[in-house]
C-alpha cells in the first residue's frame, strides 16, 4: 500500500508498514509522524482513516456536505443550522446536550469540536469532493450530510473506503441502512419504510379500503424505495390500487406532463413522494391543474417548510409522517429546550432537518465520550451496543445489525389558516408512533455492514 500524505504533510501508515518499521526498529520509542502515540499502543491500534492524526491537536473536525443551492437548499440550510447549534452546545456544556451526551466537558475527550461545511447541491460527486477536501485540509474524524439519499448512498461507500464515520443526516431511502449499508455509516432519522408503516394505518382508518392512488416519485433511490414501501402497504393491507406512478427527474420545474397523466388516471388520492422544491412546485401545479382539492393529497415523507412555501391552502388537512414537529415541546422537555435554543439563535422554530442534524451530532458526542476514544472501530462498537439513549422525543437505540436508529415517527395533519395559533403553527401532531412498531426486520433489506478495518 502506498503512503498517503495528510493535510499537514505527515504520512499515514498502513498496518503492514508499521509492522515492517517495527521489525527493524525495536528500540524506537515513537513512530515518526504519529506524534505522541506510544509505540506499543500504535502496534495495537495502527493508523486508520484520519486516526490518530485527526485527534492529536486541541480541536477535532467534523465535515458537512449539505445542499445550500438547488432543489433541496432550504432543507439543507435548516439541517446545517441544527448541526451548528449542536457544536455550540457540545463545546458550551449546554443543558440539553448534557442530557443527550452526559460526558461532554466543553468538548469531547478534552478536544473542542469544529464543524466545517460546504455546499453539496444534493449531488453525490460534489459531496464526495467536499469531504475529500476536508480530509486533506482538516483531517476530519467524522462526516455528515446528505438530504438527498443518492448522496447518502455515495457517502456510505466513501466512508467505508476511507474508514471515517459517516452520519447520514436526512436520508429517506430504505437502501441507506438496507442494501447499501456500511460499517462506517449510521442513520438517526426515519425513512421510507418507517413512514409507510406509520402513515398507512391512518390512511386506511380515515379513507377505507379499495381506493385508487396516483404516485409522484423522484427518480432516485429515496423516491423509488419510499413509493414502493407506501404502495406495498396500501395494496397489501387495504386493497388500494396504484393507477399510475409518475416518475420525474430531480429538479423538475414543469410537472404538467405528469399531472396530465394523473388527471386521466381515475385516481382519488395523490401521493406525492417528491421532496424539497420539487414537492412545492408539483403540489402547487397540481392545484393549478384542478387536481387539488378534488383529489386528496398525501405526503408520506414530510418536507420541511412545505406548508410555508406551497401554501396552507394546499397542506390543510393533509396527512404526513415526519421526524419531528416543534409543538412536541408541549410533551417532551428535551424538545422544549431544543426549540427554545434554536429559535433564540436562528429566529424561527426548527423544522425536522434541524432536529435531525442536532440529534445526529449529539449521539455522536455520546458515543465518542462513552467509548473514551476517537479510534473509529471503538466509536462504531459503541453505537452497536444498542443501548437505550435519549433523543428529543423519547428514548431510542441503534441496531447493531444495520446501524439504523429505532426512533419514533410523528404523524401530523396540516392545519387550516383559521386554526393556526401563530405563523409557524402549520401542523397538528396526531400521534407519536414508537419506532419498534413501524421498522422492518434488520435483515429485510439486505444489509451487510462490512469490515471495521
Amino acid at each position: 500500500m502506498s503512503e498517503f500524505k495528510s493535510g499537514n504533510g505527515l504520512p499515514f501508515f498502513s498496518r503492514r508498514q508499521v509492522l515492517r518499521v517495527g521489525a527493524g526498529a525495536a528500540g524506537a520509542a515513537l513512530i515518526p509522524g504519529l506524534g505522541h502515540i506510544g509505540w506499543a499502543h500504535a502496534q495495537d491500534k495502527p493508523p486508520i482513516g484520519s486516526w490518530p492524526a485527526g485527534s492529536q491537536g486541541d480541536t477535532v473536525y467534523i465535515g458537512g456536505a449539505v445542499p445550500l443551492t438547488g432543489t433541496y437548499a432550504v432543507q439543507g440550510d435548516d439541517e446545517r443550522k441544527g448541526m451548528e447549534l449542536a457544536i455550540e452546545h457540545i463545546n458550551g456544556n449546554h443543558e440539553l446536550m448534557k442530557m443527550l451526551a452526559p460526558k461532554i466537558d466543553k468538548g469531547v475527550l478534552g478536544k473542542k469540536v469544529a464543524f466545517v461545511h460546504a455546499d453539496s447541491a444534493a449531488k453525490p460527486n460534489q459531496a464526495l469532493q467536499v469531504q475529500q477536501t476536508f480530509i486533506n485540509q482538516h483531517k476530519i474524524i467524522a462526516m455528515i450530510g446528505s438530504t438527498s439519499s443518492a448522496v447518502a448512498v455515495a457517502m456510505n461507500k466513501f466512508a467505508q473506503r476511507e474508514k471515517i464515520l459517516y452520519m447520514a443526516g436526512i436520508s429517506g431511502s430504505n437502501d441507506t441502512t438496507g442494501k447499501d449499508c456500511v460499517r462506517y455509516g449510521v442513520r438517526q432519522g426515519f425513512f421510507g419504510e418507517m413512514a409507510a408503516n406509520a402513515i398507512g394505518p391512518v390512511l386506511v382508518k380515515n379513507f377505507g379500503k379499495n381506493r385508487k392512488a396516483a404516485f409522484m416519485t423522484p427518480d432516485y433511490t429515496y423516491g423509488h424505495t419510499t413509493t414502493k414501501s407506501v404502495a406495498d402497504y396500501l395494496t397489501k393491507e387495504a386493497g388500494w390500487t396504484v393507477v399510475t406512478n409518475q416518475v420525474s427527474p430531480l429538479g423538475t420545474q414543469d410537472f404538467s406532463q405528469y399531472l396530465t397523466n394523473i388527471a386521466n388516471s381515475g385516481a382519488e388520492f395523490l401521493v406525492n413522494v417528491n421532496w424539497g422544491r420539487d414537492a412545492v412546485l408539483s403540489s402547487q401545479q397540481a392545484k393549478q391543474f384542478g387536481l387539488l382539492p378534488s383529489m386528496t393529497l398525501v405526503i408520506p415523507y414530510q418536507i420541511p417548510f412545505l406548508a410555508r412555501e406551497a401554501g396552507v391552502d394546499i397542506t390543510a388537512g393533509v396527512f404526513a409522517a415526519t421526524d419531528f414537529w416543534w409543538t412536541l415541546e408541549d410533551k417532551y422537555p428535551n424538545a422544549k429546550l431544543f426549540v427554545e435554543a434554536f429559535q433564540k439563535k436562528w429566529g424561527y422554530r426548527p423544522e425536522w432537518g434541524a432536529e435531525n442534524g442536532y440529534v445526529s451530532f449529539a449521539h455522536w458526542a455520546r458515543m465518542v465520550t462513552e467509548a473514551g476514544s476517537f479510534y473509529p472501530p471503538d466509536v462504531i462498537r459503541q453505537y452497536e451496543k444498542g443501548e437505550t439513549i435519549p433523543s428529543l422525543i423519547g428514548d431510542v437505540h441503534y441496531r447493531p445489525e444495520d446501524h439504523q436508529c429505532v426512533r419514533p415517527v410523528v404523524l401530523v395533519r396540516g392545519k387550516a389558516k383559521k386554526d393556526m395559533k401563530n405563523d409557524e403553527d402549520f401542523w397538528e401532531v396526531l400521534e407519536v408512533v414508537p419506532g419498534e412498531k413501524v421498522i422492518q426486520a434488520a435483515d429485510a433489506f439486505g444489509c451487510k455492514l462490512g469490515d471495521y478495518t
